[in-house]
């Protein structure tokens, strides 16, 4: 009994200091954001602004605002359709299995492993010959068939833990693929899609290999323009990091509203499968 008095507050101690230790660049990048330009340097990087500046983030904003639009439009689809025919890959893969259907499994899943550069060549010459180079449909499409893989695992071994009873009294009643899909499978994976989808919407919204080869100017995700904001004489820092901090947002927002979900999808498919 008095081991354990003593352990757990040894534990907490340890678990707040590395917390600490791991937001410290959030604490640098906040408190450089909201300095004046004279006060960025490196001697008082960890040292409190004499005065609070929000033009930073006015600025930031005024010039990612193009982008964000341009990274939702392109964030929200590729998502959804992701995850939606991943749901559909796995629901086959699983429920539906034909002769060679886990070589099949095997060579999507193979998919995770070819690394971005190696196809970026004839990806972007593909793209040209079809005329989605520097659209944002380009990017979805991208992004869709390359999160495949992954989201097709993932749905695979949630969907492995539904009981074939439940889709054989389907088949009973007469319930084809497409009903069996929409009244029992749907309906049972909806944590699984919120694991899926803050997944992929991370993935897409923080990638830039893709964006930077594939856009160009108006078209061009936030994480591409978040790298312009730069500039090519001065780096203002307190704009780049309040631009930093502006991108990151939305990916937080998503964590902070779902993150009990996404916990508990994960455990349920550790569970089940």
């Amino acid at each position: 009994m008095v081991a354990k008095s003593f352990y757990r507050p040894m534990i907490y101690i340890i678990l707040i200091a590395l917390s600490l230790f791991f937001l410290m660049p959030v604490y640098v990048m906040f408190i450089t954001s909201i300095k004046p330009i004279e006060e960025v340097t490196l001697e008082q990087m960890w040292a409190l602004p004499s005065s609070i500046d929000w033009s930073s983030y006015s600025h930031a904003f005024s010039r990612l605002s193009p982008n964000l639009i341009n990274t939702f439009y392109l964030v929200i689809p590729a998502t959804i359709l992701s995850a939606l025919f991943g749901s559909m890959n796995g629901y086959v893969l699983s429920k539906w299995k034909f002769k060679g259907s886990d070589w099949v499994f095997t060579a999507i899943l193979f998919g995770m492993f070819i690394p971005y550069q190696s196809i970026l060549i004839p990806l972007i010459q593909f793209l040209r010959e079809v005329g989605l180079y520097n659209t944002i449909p380009g990017l979805i499409f991208v992004h869709v068939v390359y999160g495949l893989p992954i989201t097709t695992l993932m749905f695979r071994n949630f969907y492995a833990s539904i009981p074939d009873e439940m889709l054989e009294s389907g088949r009973v009643d007469g319930a084809g693929f497409f009903r069996l899909y929409r009244h029992i499978v749907f309906p049972l994976s909806i944590t699984g899609f919120v694991v899926v989808g803050i997944w992929q919407f991370t993935n897409i919204w923080n990638e830039f290999l893709f964006a930077v080869s594939i856009t160009t100017t108006s078209q061009q995700p936030v994480m591409v323009a978040l790298q312009n904001l730069s500039g090519s004489q001065i780096v203002q820092w307190n704009v780049q990091m309040a631009g930093a901090l502006l991108a990151a947002l939305p990916t937080l927002l998503v964590y902070i509203i779902l993150g009990k979900f996404f916990v508990r999808g994960l455990l349920a498919g550790s569970v089940k499968g």
